[in-house]
């Protein structure tokens, strides 16, 4: 496989995707020991454009791929099509491992951010203050990797423990979504167009989940920690597990539940055709 193809380009969009979603955890952290969480809040928004940019380059190449398949017909490309969305999602743990690892000096790194904006209140100055060499030089030097020592405060206990199983759910669904309607769309040429647009039949249960379970929960702990009803380690708890079931999500459970989504989005998609189409 050359570095032309686009599967190299599609890995390493997804890889940013997941290390910029993976880093959005550690703004809580950041606007807690800060307390100016809403400010930590309007850095996240900001900070989620690389995902958002990524995903306007790496949808198109996604498209590309499968009308390759469908050119060559079907068996062996679209067994390699299902290799290749296969190790797509691979990148997407490794960009969550990433962003782990990289955890303990973004949360330095933002909560300087923070501290800077509200000083001037302007984002573009942050960025022009972030990039002036020495600050680069300085932000290289303070990187440090995770170390066993900063595990001694973290703990599961006063956490919903099924806010943090629901959020592995929802992190390996929507890590598949789109990728599980293209492979059907593939499987399906006939009905690529609606196979393509039935992700959100994945990808809606996932934003349901979130929405009445995973968000409000983790809203709920930051904002005990900033009231001084919780201590600091439980928002830190909660980044840490996040984090590792994102991990955990993106590495076993997306590939489980890859081929039997895309099945299901199949099923869908001959249904809406053989009564509408």
């Amino acid at each position: 496989m050359s570095l032309g193809h686009p599967l190299v380009f599609v890995c390493f969009f997804t890889f940013l995707i997941h290390v910029t979603e993976s880093l959005a955890y550690c703004m809580r952290l950041a606007g807690v020991r800060t307390r100016k969480i809403a400010i930590a809040l309007a850095f996240v928004t900001s900070t989620l454009l690389v995902s958002r940019l990524s995903n306007m380059f790496q949808a198109p190449l996604l498209g590309s791929m499968v009308d390759k398949t469908i050119k060559l017909g079907a068996g062996p490309a679209l067994t390699m099509l299902e290799y290749q969305f296969r190790f797509v999602i691979f990148s997407a743990f490794l960009g969550s491992l990433a962003g782990a690892f990289l955890g303990p000096t973004i949360v330095k790194f933002f909560s300087a951010a923070i501290t800077h904006f509200q000083k001037n209140g302007s984002v573009p100055k942050v960025i022009i203050f972030a990039l002036k060499p020495r600050n680069i030089v300085k932000m290289v030097k303070s990187f440090r990797l995770p170390r066993l020592s900063m595990l001694s405060d973290i703990s599961l206990k006063g956490i919903p423990k099924q806010f943090l199983i629901i959020n592995v759910v929802v992190t390996s669904i929507y890590t598949i979504g789109v990728l599980c309607s293209l492979l059907a769309g593939a499987y399906v040429p006939e009905l690529r167009s609606t196979a393509s647009q039935l992700s959100g039949i994945v990808n809606g249960l996932a934003t349901i989940m979130f929405t009445i379970f995973v968000d409000p929960s983790g809203a709920r702990i930051t904002d005990g920690a900033v009231n001084g009803e919780r201590p600091m380690s439980d928002v830190k708890s909660v980044v840490f597990f996040l984090q590792m079931g994102r991990i955990f999500g993106t590495l076993i459970l997306s590939q489980i539940l890859f081929k039997p989504f895309a099945i299901y989005i199949m099923w869908a998609t001959r249904t809406i055709g053989h009564f509408f189409v």
